[in-house]
């Protein structure tokens, strides 16, 4: 459990040599148009500079139709993305935002053959402190063989549902993470009490740890509404850190509350 009009014209232009394209974009990208365009007014938070809540905003466009990125889509923010004149004036957390959301939103329809295995040692001694968070801690990580695919949004969510979704789970989608945000996430209260210090510093360097040299970090909220006779309603967060080449993951799933 986010131009001016002769670029929005220039950008129809280019959808119309591609009737397909144009299906799988004509609602996506005049709402990402306007809301880049009113991310831009001098009247805007960030004046007109692009912040990266405004691109949050702007590329949830991309989901609002159906909830899938596809390849029409990909293929049109990769035109942004080496656009140098769209990329003027946006800021170097937004533009990192939007990087991180292409990369993951790739279009792909099918899963990489992820071989997720749960890691059996204590989250406790892998965070170096015990606490609320290390107890709700559940860790799995493993590999794409190479070849074979990267991950990417169908490759997180088909792993969550492979290996944490209770089968009463709503669907769940991953999205980018600041380290300052996976920072204030990692404090925040999880089923048994408040987060220690010392567990958030271990906690952020053992997901890290997989990530730290690309800074691929996602997140995504779960619900689920429990079953008849087994366990109760519950909520919580899924943090995935991907490696450099994005073929190994490691998962750390949080349970906030459960009844």
């Amino acid at each position: 459990m986010r131009n001016t009009p002769l670029k929005a014209l220039l950008a129809g232009v280019t959808l119309l040599v591609c009737p397909a394209a144009l299906a799988g974009t004509s609602t996506s990208v005049p709402l990402f148009e306007a809301r880049i365009t009113s991310a831009r007014a001098s009247t805007s938070p960030g004046g007109t500079s692009v912040l990266r809540a405004e691109m949050i905003s702007a590329l949830e466009a991309f989901r609002s139709d159906d909830w899938a990125v596809d390849t029409a889509e990909h293929q049109y923010l990769g035109t942004k993305l080496s656009n140098s004149t769209f990329l003027t004036g946006i800021t170097g957390p937004a533009k990192k935002y939007l990087q991180d959301f292409y990369e993951l939103e790739d279009g792909a329809t099918s899963a990489a053959p992820l071989a997720s295995t749960a890691v059996t040692t204590p989250a406790a001694q892998l965070y170096g402190a015990s606490g609320p968070l290390a107890s709700t801690s559940v860790i799995r990580e493993g590999a794409i063989p190479s070849g074979q695919g990267v991950a990417n949004q169908v490759t997180l969510t088909a792993t969550y549902d492979t290996y944490f979704n209770d089968g009463y789970d709503d669907p769940v989608y991953f999205e980018p993470i600041s380290l300052n945000e996976l920072t204030l996430m990692l404090k925040q209260g999880v089923e048994g009490g408040t987060p220690t210090s010392d567990e958030v510093d271990g906690a952020l360097a053992f997901i890290t740890d997989i990530s730290r040299n690309s800074s691929r970090l996602y997140i995504a909220y779960w619900h689920s509404w429990g079953s008849s006779g087994g366990p109760g309603e519950s909520a919580g967060r899924i943090v995935a850190a991907v490696s450099s080449d994005r073929r190994f993951v490691r998962m750390v799933n949080l349970t906030s509350w459960a009844e």
